[in-house]
């Protein structure tokens, strides 16, 4: 993440800290990911319906995840203007464990859960995200 894109993030994040939280990484994730199938059959739909006059493939809205040494922090950023634009979720990291993390081409992902079961959340990393990835599954541990 570059310096502006940082600056933004920790001025929207620095309110929402308890006393004595301090940040440790910060970086552009995605929530959910966009299967080649349907970026497939979104691709071909809208090349049909425009009589072949161009095409359209989804692509995932860019999270915010700020990570502290309590909380994990999650913000919806524009993508035209890369500022947070609004809080999304904030969970506890007591008791969260992660899946085995799956590398892609493109991107790696893990699944985060509390440990005593329940919903999980799937994390998206990009590609140049390696390094924060690395960071964010350190400091969770990986699920029985």
């Amino acid at each position: 993440m570059n310096g502006r894109r940082r600056r933004a993030l920790l001025a929207t994040v620095h309110p929402l800290l308890e006393p004595g939280e301090r940040v440790e990484v910060t970086t552009v994730v995605n929530l959910s990911s966009v299967s080649v199938r349907r970026t497939a059959a979104f691709a071909v739909a809208s090349a049909i319906a425009s009589a072949g006059a161009m095409a359209v493939i989804p692509v995932p809205t860019p999270m915010y995840l700020t990570m502290t040494d309590r909380r994990i922090l999650v913000h919806r950023a524009d993508p035209v203007f890369a500022k947070p634009v609004e809080h999304t979720l904030t969970v506890a990291r007591a008791g969260l464990v992660r899946s085995e993390i799956k590398e892609r081409f493109v991107n790696s992902s893990f699944v985060v859960s509390p440990a005593a079961g329940g919903d999980g959340l799937k994390i998206v990393f990009p590609l140049l995200g390696r390094k924060d990835r690395d960071l964010v599954a350190a400091a969770l541990p990986v699920a029985a």
